[in-house]
């Protein structure tokens, strides 16, 4: 019997013009299996977080630019950049924090561009010699979106692999969020450490934060966890320091939206909280973030534009009745920022980085052109 392992969390499903994902809004209760097959489909899975986590909207991206673009009627080089643009504008405004979101548009763009000029000698967006050839540069784009998928699927291998060695037989772990599976297309990034160490026979105990108010660590990473038969166990985000000071956690993983260049990280609302509250019991704090996630052009964590979400998923949302006074003011961000200081190393596809931030991430990117 299947369980939400076993299914894919975005695909293309190229005969019939579709990006199919489950519908995480639907979880744990039910198991739906969606198609979406125009841009504003795919731009409304992104915003309602049917599709959610920043690696997971990357790839999400990437497919929904290829299926938007495959039936361009452009003639020209110029009005395929141009018809590109707009549509790769329109589904970036989806969601604001997640860079992967801008990162994976802007990487099919710059794909589209290098193959004008390698496979077909257009040198200027103008062409005027006429080379533009619509077949090929939609079936480049089909084939760059998967390779965006391709390597998030390795790149969360690697990311276990160097998390895995900040784990100890034994140890207990706390999540916040998910940054599970369901956030990628396989292992995830704070959880692939633990489904590593699950399969090399550790015995771990992990906990997860249920996360309001969206409940992604009770709806999406406990249900997952526990679906590939890992201890685990669910608490209220109000408890994580209570845990924490019985001395029960040994390390804490969590996934990230956008990492500023000086090592500050944008999580789900609440990170930076599990963050101080770690510092204080001096429990080692972990960002797992694929390099694509790393944004060098922001500079600091104050840079870093929060998502603010409808004050409904406070005060009625999951709730027969509602919950709260009717008119009272509702402060609902999406995000918080975990200030570097907080941080005890990030996590990456090339290494466990560790403070400085602003030195040795730059590095590592210098060292991994």
């Amino acid at each position: 019997m299947k369980n939400i392992l076993d299914y894919e969390t975005v695909s293309l499903i190229d005969e019939d013009d579709a990006l199919e994902i489950i519908d995480q809004t639907k979880l744990p209760g039910n198991i739906d299996i969606i198609r979406l097959h125009t841009g504003e489909e795919i731009w409304n899975a992104i915003y309602l977080l049917q599709v959610r986590g920043a690696p997971a909207i990357g790839v999400a991206a990437g497919f929904g630019l290829y299926i938007f673009m495959k039936y361009s009627e452009a003639e020209t080089y110029a009005q395929f950049l141009k018809e590109l643009r707009e549509k790769s504008d329109y589904l970036n405004s989806s969601r604001p924090t997640a860079v992967n979101l801008s990162w994976a548009l802007k990487r099919m763009e710059a794909h589209v561009k290098a193959v004008a000029v390698e496979k077909l000698g257009i040198e200027d967006e103008a062409d005027p010699k006429g080379l533009f050839n619509r077949e090929v540069l939609i079936t480049e784009m089909r084939e760059e979106s998967q390779r965006i998928k391709a390597e998030d699927i390795d790149v969360c291998r690697r990311i276990g692999e160097n998390g895995l060695t900040l784990i100890e037989d034994g140890y207990g772990l706390l999540t916040h969020c998910n940054a599970g599976q369901l956030a990628t297309c396989k292992y995830g990034t704070a959880t692939a450490p633990m489904y590593l160490a699950h399969e090399k026979g550790l015995n771990i105990k992990v906990y997860c934060d249920e996360t309001r108010p969206l409940l992604q660590g009770a709806r999406l990473t406990a249900f997952e966890l526990q679906s590939a038969g890992i201890d685990t166990t669910l608490l209220c985000d109000n408890m994580s320091a209570s845990l924490m000071k019985t001395g029960a956690i040994n390390a804490i993983f969590v996934g990230c939206d956008r990492v500023a260049a000086n090592g500050d990280a944008a999580n789900k609302i609440g990170t930076s909280m599990v963050a101080t509250v770690a510092k204080r019991y001096n429990i080692p704090f972990y960002v797992c973030a694929p390099t694509s996630t790393i944004d060098m052009n922001t500079a600091t964590g104050d840079d870093i534009k929060i998502e603010q979400r409808k004050p409904e998923e406070v005060t009625e949302m999951w709730y027969k009745e509602r919950m709260a006074p009717e008119g009272v003011k509702v402060y609902n961000p999406a995000f918080d920022v975990t200030d570097n200081e907080l941080i005890s190393g990030i996590v990456t596809e090339y290494g466990v980085i560790r403070a400085p931030y602003k030195e040795n991430l730059k590095k590592m990117f210098d060292e991994n052109k």
